[in-house]
């Protein structure tokens, strides 16, 4: 049947719904009739894949309109074109079949598809004997979908989608399309608004801003060499083993030369070995995913599934993953589902309508950061960003996400005045949507990846935030660690007091006690502690130049033995000066300075004794493995507790946070004989008085008497029993 005008119009124009069912090959009465568009051609043979001419085609319309009969079953054709004495060959898509089945419909329509990001977005695969990339997008609501980029002159005529109507994507082989071609998405929204292009929100790489195309990619890496580093961690009970992170934004850890990032290959080769150095068992790094401002420090994500190409391309970070795990490190990356941003080419209203987020502001409006909010009721939106986080884990084999402003997705009234957010179901303020959602990320990660951990930086007292997501309590998360943001906010808040006065403020060191084991906690001196007029943590301590270093040292001594994993931020380790900037590289420089150099010693010393010293470590998260020394001399601002380990080993934690040195200190202790001193921040190595105990103590009758140095921290392991 000869197709009406208006079709034909339409499907020149670039604009018909169904082009699929006009273009390629068709079988019919009289053979296989086929149609094709072929802007600029004159001639047209259309052949297989193997050569073989199957037919001549005719013009019938001077806009690149070519139809005829072909010999053989319809297939996969290519056409051999030519105009004004030219030839060329053009390959037809409308000729291939779909790529997604029935079962891969079931999963997307009820939500439960799990590996979906090999499905949607832009993959590089053989298709009926062709190899080229496979493009499929979600956008329900769109009226027509195409794709344009470099492989098609950005003409979005050239090829427009399939519908898949009953699951909303849709999709298109396009043969002799390879490797880092650029491409998006030409939407019309079901009123026929042409939308912005959209970059595709599962483009596994992305052009370097401020261009905005997705490029398509390939899996990243096939020859990993960390299956040691990853059977260690699928073995052991990460809140019983030592993890101390060091966390880093990318872009200002180290500039080159020109001032400029470095890629993930230059950074691998003198990051991994610092770490490694510096003792730290993991990196943390601010989210790495595509983002279009670089103030955002990466929390402004649009490109989920795409490392930034800040930093050059994907398989890049795969080989600095790879190292880094065959060094001993392990590697997360931040990861922000609780908000993404309205730029043109992104997810907002991405087919016309509010697809990924609410339409009503007051669901889907986060003010803190002028930002979208997910739906995470819309199975397709919760099943996206699951997808994502196990896409992390299983093409760049990261050892764990750190989750970005949880609680401002656990409250539909979080940063939002009366009138300006909407009560659940039952007129409270939980947000169930998203707590069903961060347990579902949490079930399936730990589902799949044995060894792989989360961390949520959540700042109320939501309960069971690291509590088994099991089905009887619908609060807990499932998370397998908290940031402990009040030991942070108490702790510094004391370390900022002068000497003098931290007698009335005993408690903002105690009180951390209280509640340090009702989660499985981090302490975290993150990024947040050294911007927007912060300064730097070492210029938050009280005193003179001298104290400042010596608060420090202390501070760092009392958090590496209170209970809980370690985070610090990069650059604090050597007490960087200036506040933290994304534009400019760390000062580097200082480490030729002794005080600096010697906070580098420390923090060092600190980690070696954290991850060699069960005592320290083994049971940061359970209460049994903490014991009161001293908790009440607030007169001399003394802090004493014991760390205990499961296997009998018990390490002593000592604070003086006064500048007077206390002699003769009576140190109640549990054990007789022998504690040798691990750690004296007050060391001249560090940079300090040089005063301590000659290496150990001896404890009889209950208690040792002690030197503390001033403004220090000393950790007295005991070692073996009186004669």
């Amino acid at each position: 049947m000869k197709p009406d005008p208006t079709a034909i119009a339409a499907l020149l124009d670039g604009s018909h719904g169904d082009p699929f069912s006009l273009l390629g090959p068709h079988e019919g009465p009289g053979g296989t009739f086929v149609r094709a568009v072929l802007p600029g051609a004159q001639v047209a043979v259309a052949c297989a894949l193997d050569g073989t001419e199957l037919g001549e085609l005719a013009l019938v319309d001077d806009r690149g309109l070519f139809e005829g009969v072909i010999a053989g079953p319809p297939q996969p054709l290519r056409y051999r074109v030519g105009a004004l004495g030219a030839h060329w060959f053009v390959e037809d898509a409308f000729s291939y079949g779909p790529v997604l089945g029935p079962l891969d419909d079931y999963l997307i329509n009820e939500g439960h598809h799990l590996r979906l990001f090999d499905k949607l977005g832009a993959h590089c695969i053989s298709h009926q004997g062709s190899e080229g990339v496979h493009f499929a997008v979600w956008a329900p609501n769109a009226a027509l979908v195409c794709v344009v980029g470099d492989f098609n002159d950005w003409d979005h005529r050239r090829h427009p989608m399939r519908r898949r109507a009953d699951i909303g994507v849709w999709e298109i082989f396009i043969p002799a399309v390879g490797v880092g071609a650029a491409y998006k998405y030409r939407i019309v929204a079901a009123d026929g608004t042409v939308l912005p292009l959209k970059a595709d929100p599962w483009g596994q790489a992305s052009e370097l801003r401020p261009s905005t195309a997705s490029l398509t990619a390939h899996p990243v890496k096939q020859d990993w060499g960390d299956e040691t580093h990853r059977d260690y961690w699928a073995k052991v009970d990460p809140r019983r083993a030592p993890i101390s992170i060091y966390e880093v934004h990318a872009g200002s850890w180290m500039r080159d030369d020109a001032d400029w990032f470095l890629d993930w290959d230059a950074m691998a080769e003198k990051l991994i070995p610092y770490v490694v150095e510096m003792g730290f068992t993991h990196i943390e790094f601010l989210p790495i995913a595509e983002h279009p401002y670089d103030p955002s420090w990466g929390y402004q994500t649009l490109g989920l599934f795409a490392p930034s190409a800040r930093f050059g391309p994907p398989e890049g970070f795969a080989r600095f993953v790879d190292g880094a795990h065959r060094a001993g490190i392990g590697v997360l990356v931040d990861w922000v589902p609780a908000h993404f941003p309205t730029d043109a080419h992104g997810l907002a209203r991405f087919d016309g309508t509010a697809l990924y987020e609410h339409d009503d502001p007051r669901l889907g409006f986060h003010p803190d950061w002028n930002t979208a909010i997910y739906n995470f009721g819309r199975r397709e939106v919760s099943s996206f960003l699951v997808n994502n986080a196990l896409f992390w884990a299983e093409r760049y084999h990261v050892d764990g996400l750190r989750v970005d402003a949880v609680a401002s997705m656990l409250y539909r009234d979080y940063s939002r005045k009366a009138g300006e957010w909407i009560p659940n179901e039952a007129g409270g303020r939980e947000n169930w949507e998203a707590v069903d959602f961060l347990r579902a990320v949490n079930r399936a990660v730990y589902g799949q990846f044995p060894g792989f951990f989360t961390v949520a930086e959540e700042s109320t007292a939501w309960p069971g935030v690291t509590q088994p997501a099991v089905e009887d309590n619908r609060s807990a998360l499932g998370f397998g660690f908290k940031w402990n943001m009040g030991f942070m906010h108490d702790t510094l808040r004391y370390m900022a007091r002068d000497p003098i006065h931290r007698r009335h403020h005993h408690n903002d060191i105690t009180f951390g006690l209280m509640y340090a084991f009702a989660e499985n906690f981090v302490l975290a001196i993150s990024h947040d502690e050294v911007v927007h007029g912060k300064g730097s943590l070492v210029n938050k301590m009280a005193g003179d130049e001298w104290q400042k270093f010596a608060n420090l040292r202390a501070y760092y001594g009392l958090m590496w033995g209170y209970p809980g994993k370690k985070l610090l931020f990069m650059g604090q380790e050597f007490a960087q000066l200036r506040e933290w900037s994304e534009e400019r590289s760390l000062d580097w420089d200082l480490l030729s300075q002794p005080a600096h150099e010697g906070m580098r010693a420390l923090v060092c010393d600190l980690n070696r004794a954290y991850r060699e010293t069960p005592a320290l470590h083994a049971r940061d998260c359970e209460g049994e493995g903490f014991e009161w020394l001293v908790v009440d001399d607030a007169l001399a601002s003394v802090f004493a507790w014991l760390r205990h380990a499961g296997d009998g080993g018990c390490v002593a934690v000592i604070s003086n946070m006064t500048p007077q040195v206390h002699g003769s200190y009576r140190l109640p202790l549990p054990r007789e004989g022998v504690w040798r001193e691990i750690i004296n921040t007050d060391a001249s190595h560090y940079g300090g008085t040089g005063q301590g105990n000659m290496g150990q103590v001896v404890a009889q009758n209950g208690a040792a008497l002690v030197t503390l140095p001033p403004l220090a921290t000393i950790m007295l392991e005991w070692i073996e029993a009186a004669a």
